[in-house]
């Protein structure tokens, strides 16, 4: 059966069928996986009911591996998950749900912001991929946002103002309005703000996209005040409708996004009941930009 893909919204996502991802792929499969990946920068493929391992094996054609450390407060012996995908559930170590005032969990709800993955680290994230495992109930929809359609509607002032601007990146900027500010010195460290450019060009379609994230919270040669104001207006732009693909999850859903071409958010749900999503992560090849300024 030969891959077939449907767009879902007007500027980018497409729903692809003809891939059973507990197979390997071949060699002109996944590049055409990474062709559409180029195209629509959202993939979405229903009905994949993959072991951590089979996930994995997919998410490799497309690079490495990133390195999770780095990107949470979860110690390594609180680690739910052992198979080298990031853990984006609402469980503990006991599969369970973790207590609504826990440290863990509260910091977690920073996914609730719009963000791109690890946009945090000096080499961020370019892929990330996203399986449904156990479903909520109630809410949980993840929200996608198209960042060149956003940049492509920019009047033409304002992609000269913010053409060469650069932003400071970390997980305490993206936690902080949420009232999530104490942290260890170690935390401290490894959060330690990276540098990145506000505007991207695609290595492929030189298309050009904005950047943004909820860990950007400081424009380098800006004031805070003003630097977050017009991030601010930036992300309000970027996430009118017009931009936006909402992903009512199924269960075995697994969802393919470009870090480098949208921005995407995660909806309130229920947090007594349980929510197992589980994320493999391909690494980014280079910096935006030269991070010793950062330092």
């Amino acid at each position: 059966m030969t891959i077939a893909i449907r767009q879902l919204q007007k500027h980018f996502v497409g729903e692809v069928s003809g891939l059973d991802l507990r197979k390997p792929l071949t060699s002109d499969e996944a590049r055409e996986v990474e062709a559409a990946m180029d195209k629509y920068a959202v993939l979405v493929f229903h009905d994949q009911d993959i072991t951590d391992g089979q996930q994995m094996t997919f998410a490799l054609n497309f690079g490495q591996r990133e390195d999770a450390r780095g990107g949470n407060i979860t110690k390594a012996d609180e680690y739910r998950l052992t198979s080298g995908l990031n853990d984006v559930s609402n469980l503990g170590k006991d599969g369970k749900p973790l207590p609504k005032d826990s440290r863990a969990n509260l910091f977690n709800l920073g996914n609730c912001l719009w963000h791109s993955d690890s946009s945090f680290r000096p080499i961020p994230a370019k892929f990330s991929l996203l399986s449904a495992r156990v479903v909520n109930p109630k809410g949980g929809n993840t929200e996608f946002a198209d960042m060149r359609a956003a940049y492509d509607a920019l009047d033409d002032e304002t992609k000269a103002e913010i053409e060469d601007l650069v932003c400071e990146h970390s997980l305490m900027y993206s936690r902080g309005p949420l009232g999530f500010t104490e942290y260890t010195d170690e935390e401290k460290e490894m959060f330690k703000p990276v540098l990145q450019r506000l505007v991207r060009t695609h290595p492929i379609h030189r298309r050009k996209s904005l950047y943004l994230s909820s860990h950007a919270g400081k424009v380098v040669g800006m004031s805070v005040p003003e630097g977050r104001l017009l991030l601010r207006d930036l992300n309000e732009h970027a996430t009118q409708a017009e931009f936006v693909y909402v992903h009512k999850w199924k269960l075995h859903d697994l969802v393919m996004w470009d870090n480098r071409q949208t921005m995407h958010r995660v909806r309130r749900y229920d947090q007594s009941q349980p929510r197992d999503m589980r994320r493999a992560t391909v690494a980014g090849t280079e910096p935006t930009v030269q991070q010793q300024a950062a330092e």
